[in-house]
């Protein structure tokens, strides 16, 4: 997405089947977070088509204490579990209900305050295994450890909405001279377009801080043994479990299509690919109460749409890349998920060690990463950022998500490899597929892996 993260990571509030545009550009960090937190309750009994945009009576409260590192415990002492989203929001499970809602924020012309010690109103429901009921609306307040609001400005479009992207044939060659890693390439569907066009598909204009890889621990050493040296879901006993590459044009939804790409991916191995479905991203970029349609969305939240909502079949509701009302009433069948994690357990507990168990034991997984403007030329090879800039086409740093299928070394240099699937067409990369290097955290991409699993419809 990410990422604005992940395609655009901005996310927004709104009412079930009801677009707003409306970013929430807050940006809190676990610190800001963690610590003791009042959360107010509305009635409950309702189901997910609850309107939490107003504001509602309250019913009941809790205290919550969000402990290091993933620890929720109430002030009757049950214990529970909760994790960052990103920089945006936190989600709490403990007595059986799940608790999510946005970081709070203020805005006065460009200048953004974070307003980190509350939430925008967000909703809570049961713990179930998909299809939660006994909805709320609630909102958190944080009671101790409350941190200095923060400022920041975001920065005008404007020139960058115009301003066309222009072949830099010298920028390939400077790629192509300083490594042999991987090799670049002008692609001709880039002319006419403007950079925040570019920009939009993969991630749109917000820079956010991915988390450090967490270390490696003896017990992960002694499971990665057992692992295969190389893998790959498109070619696993001579069957393909991966959906075919699709195409997100200048809508911010790779946060939609890499999280529906890994349920049709882990529906295929489920069913030892009798099914083969293809889910509706328009769905996600009009319908989804957890992200900002072409502005973009978390992986984390989609699997969570999944488990909530469920997701509908692309014959049902067409990709058209562009925000559009929502249409999913028309669409009865849904496919729902469960067990919606970040690899690792929660927010900043991700590593290459446990990505490759999970991506091995149950399918592939969705993975986040910076880009840097020297991938635009990616052709072919084990992509890693060159350190290079495009003077010609000034790019900000911005997320991305795609979903790893696989992993592998070069068998002449040896050199590790993640194996992902992106959506930017067939005719992109290795035929809509790239590799970046493994092992070294490459542009932050084994820092939030995200991983989720299917309820199988009969």
């Amino acid at each position: 997405m990410m990422f604005s993260f992940l395609c655009g990571v901005l996310l927004v509030l709104f009412s079930f089947c009801t677009k707003i545009s409306a970013d929430t550009p807050a940006s809190c960090m676990y610190e800001d977070i963690r610590g003791s937190w009042l959360f107010s309750e509305g009635q409950g009994g309702h189901d997910n088509t609850i309107d939490c945009s107003k504001e509602f009576s309250v019913v009941s409260e809790l205290r919550v204490d969000l402990l290091f590192p993933d620890i929720a415990m109430d002030e009757n002492g049950n214990k529970g579990f909760w994790t960052m989203i990103y920089n945006q929001g936190f989600e709490v499970v403990i007595n059986d209900k799940k608790y999510f809602a946005f970081s709070a924020y203020k805005q006065s012309g460009l200048v953004v305050t974070s307003l980190c010690d509350q939430t925008l109103n967000g909703w809570s429901h049961d713990v179930a295994k998909y299809k939660p009921g006994n909805w709320a609306c609630y909102k958190g307040k944080k009671v101790s450890d409350i941190p200095l609001p923060k400022k920041q400005k975001l920065k005008p479009l404007s020139a960058l909405r115009t301003r066309k992207f222009i072949p830099n044939h010298e920028f390939v060659d400077q790629i192509n001279s300083v490594q042999s890693s991987w090799k670049a390439g002008v692609y001709k569907e880039y002319n006419g377009m403007t950079v925040e066009q570019l920009m939009r598909r993969a991630g749109g204009r917000e820079k956010f801080d991915f988390p450090k890889t967490s270390k490696v621990t003896e017990e992960q050493l002694v499971e990665l043994k057992a692992l295969p040296e190389e893998f790959d879901w498109r070619n696993v006993g001579g069957r393909d479990y991966v959906s075919p590459v699709r195409y997100q044009g200048d809508c911010g939804s790779c946060y939609a299509f890499s999280t529906l790409a890994m349920f049709e991916a882990r529906v295929r191995i489920l069913s030892n690919g009798t099914k083969t479905p293809v889910f509706s991203t328009q769905d996600i970029v009009s319908c989804s109460e957890y992200s900002q349609g072409c502005e973009g969305g978390f992986p984390y939240l989609i699997s969570k749409y999944a488990e909530d909502f469920g997701l509908v079949d692309e014959s049902c509701f067409s990709y058209e890349g562009r925000d559009m009302p929502c249409q999913e009433k028309k669409c009865p069948a849904r496919q729902f998920g469960t067990g919606y994690h970040y690899v690792g357990g929660f927010y900043g507990a991700c590593n290459e060690a446990l990505m490759r168990a999970e991506l091995v034991k149950n399918g592939p997984i969705v993975v986040s990463f910076e880009v840097y403007n020297d991938i635009w030329q990616y052709r072919s090879g084990i992509y890693h950022h060159t350190g290079l800039k495009d003077r010609v086409n000034p790019f900000e740093i911005i997320g991305h998500s795609v979903l790893a299928v696989g992993y592998g070394a070069d068998k002449k240099t040896g050199e590790k490899f993640w194996i992902a699937k992106n959506s930017w067409g067939e005719d992109w990369g290795e035929d809509g597929y790239f590799r970046i290097r493994r092992g070294t955290d490459e542009c932050s991409i084994e820092s939030i892996a995200v991983s989720a699993v299917p309820v199988l419809n009969r």
